[in-house]
Order: structure tokens, then sequence, then C-alpha cells
């Protein structure tokens, strides 16, 4: 079964595990935790996640977000993020959902079904009418999960396309 389990102690060692294994920066998708020890993982980088998604000690210009891990029943495939709300430079970035699937587990539908897992989870916690999120050009994959759950490209640049779901009433 597939579901998304926010970031908790209980799993401390299997996001550890996949924290680590998840490249520090792939078609856009950036672990800046990437290599770190299982101590700094369970002393600073967990806590901070479980800050982030409540709000607390956040760095100025940055927002509540909330890391859910991707599982298939006992393992974590994917990490996906909600940022909250939207900022200037969250706006015309990275938006508010930002997501990576392990390498062993793509081109099998994990990151189509957790991104409308994600999708659904964030119309409870965003204020936005519409979900933003970003994507590399040359991530074609990541483009057409984004537009087979309900995103249109709102604006490209050299880089990126810049994709939008609008809230269903």
């Amino acid at each position: 079964m597939l579901y998304l389990k926010e970031a908790n102690l209980e799993d401390i060692q299997k996001e550890y595990e996949f924290i680590t294994q998840l490249p520090e920066d792939e078609n856009g998708f950036t672990n800046k935790d990437y290599g770190c020890s299982f101590e700094e993982f369970r002393d600073r980088i967990l806590p901070k996640y479980l800050e982030n998604a409540k709000g607390i000690n956040l760095k100025p210009g940055h927002v509540p977000g909330t890391e859910y891990f991707l599982w298939d029943d006992d393992v974590i495939v994917g990490l996906f993020r909600i940022r909250h709300y939207l900022n200037e430079f969250l706006e015309n970035g990275a938006g508010h959902i930002g997501f990576g699937i392990k390498k062993e587990y793509r081109g099998k539908g994990y990151a189509s079904e957790g991104l409308r897992l994600t999708i659904e989870k964030a119309w409870s916690i965003i204020p936005e009418d519409e979900i933003y999120m970003s994507v590399n050009k040359d991530n074609q994959a990541s483009l057409k999960t984004q537009l087979k759950n309900g995103a249109y490209i709102h604006h490209e640049d050299e880089e990126e396309y810049y994709t939008r779901v609008k809230r269903i009433c």
C-alpha cells in the first residue's frame, strides 16, 4: 500500500537511510542533508524538519514546510515537500511542492501517485487558490508527472517550466 507519512522520530532509521541515499542535487530537487551522519540526522536535521512543519525557528525568508516520506508498505520510495504558503522567492521559483523518488523506484508510477497524494494533502494546508511548482526543462519525466496530476505550464524561462494546479471547488 502506498501512503505519505510526515517525518517523525519513530521511523528515524529508515528516514535517515533514505535521506543519505537520495542525491544532493538531481534534476532540481535538492537534498542538503545528503551525506550526513546518523548523529547529525538525529540531533539536528530531523528536529529541524519537525520544527519547520510547525513554523518554529524558521530562518529569515523561509516559510513553514512539511517533509512527507512516500512509503510503499514498509519501504520509503520518495520524499515530498509541501511549503505551507508562498513568499516572493517561492512564488517566482520552487513553489509549494518539491519531490524526489529514489532512483531504483523511478518509472514505476511512484512519482505520479505520490504527487497525487501530496496535492490532495496540500489543499488542506495552503491558502492559495493554485499550487505552484517548477521543474527543470531537462526533467521531462517530472513535467509529465505534474501534468498528469492536473498541472498546466504557467510560464517558463531558459531553465525551468513553472506549473500550477488550480483548486477545484
